[in-house]
């Protein structure tokens, strides 16, 4: 399962889902101490204008909330992501990128590229998880899916209309540089295993899989896809559980407890996947002391 986890990439989607009033999508729970509340949901960071309006409980959380909390607020600062790029996305001057790879592989990548009506020298720079993030991001767009009806877009929309204050866990720069930690041939691999995802269809066959999960609210859904991220033993699943999951997840825990303790009636939104499997956020919370209730 290889999900790059970049708040304006990441991807997730695939299939258009039927337009329901305030379904039930995703996951929420309930978390409870120090005399004080949060409600926890789990957003996908793409989305369908049928994904809205959010489901009446926590859209009204969101309206009264003390503070929304998000992995990260793109409505801030759209600069922040031009120097996360600079920083961690792009090779150096002079460095070899897909084009000086063997001529098979330069071909499928091409191949991928043109596929998604996407330049290849507009992408010669990026780095190969770059290179992998956005024919991914691509390939959502193609069905539908628009980064600016990510769900926590429109979270913080929703925050800001009511004068709630918008929190931010993480930064975009300290993302980016989760993936710039993988070694040059790590990366290559990582893109290898992605043309390879789309060539099968199979990264389009996943993708269904956790979109029908959300969209219904079906935890024994979400929880099959948090097996499979588990038990992905390629480099991108291996990165994607060990270090864009289960290392940001004690993080995650330990900042919305210390809000939990400062505020009540506070909104924290992360992606679905940190909700879910054995080192999840809501776990760690509960190992914490915290009450945990899934509502649903």
């Amino acid at each position: 399962m290889r999900r790059p986890i970049i708040v304006v990439f990441l991807s997730l989607l695939m299939l258009a889902l039927p337009a329901a009033w305030g379904a039930e999508r995703g996951a929420l729970f309930k978390i409870s101490g120090s005399g004080h509340t949060m409600h926890l949901f789990g957003t996908m960071h793409v989305g369908l204008p049928e994904f809205y309006p959010l489901e009446p409980r926590i859209a009204a959380a969101v309206k009264d909330a003390s503070a929304l909390a998000l992995e990260v607020d793109l409505l801030q600062d759209p600069a922040k992501l031009g120097a996360a790029m600079q920083a961690h996305a792009l090779l150096a001057p002079g460095k070899p990128g897909f084009q000086d790879r063997s001529p098979a592989f330069r071909k499928r990548v091409e191949q991928a590229l043109k596929k998604a009506k996407i330049d290849p020298a507009a992408v010669a720079r990026f780095k190969p998880w770059l290179v992998a993030t956005t024919l991914t991001l691509a390939e959502y767009a193609a069905e539908g899916y628009q980064a600016e009806l990510a769900v926590d877009i429109k979270l913080a929309q929703m925050a800001r209309a009511s004068k709630v204050p918008v929190i931010e866990l993480e930064s975009i720069g300290a993302q980016f540089a989760m993936f710039d930690r993988l070694g040059a041939e790590e990366q290559w691999k990582f893109l290898e295993e992605s043309v390879g995802m789309m060539e099968t269809g199979k990264q389009r066959a996943e993708m269904r899989q956790i979109v029908d999960a959300w969209g219904t609210a079906d935890k024994a859904g979400l929880d099959a896809v948090a097996a499979k991220v588990e038990n992905d033993t390629s480099v991108s699943g291996k990165f994607m559980q060990k270090v864009l999951l289960d290392e940001r997840n004690g993080p995650l825990a330990d900042k919305l407890a210390a809000l939990l303790v400062k505020q009540d009636k506070s909104v924290a939104a992360i992606g679905v996947l940190h909700l879910i499997g054995k080192n999840s956020v809501p776990a760690l919370l509960r190992a914490r002391g915290l009450t945990v209730e899934r509502v649903y």
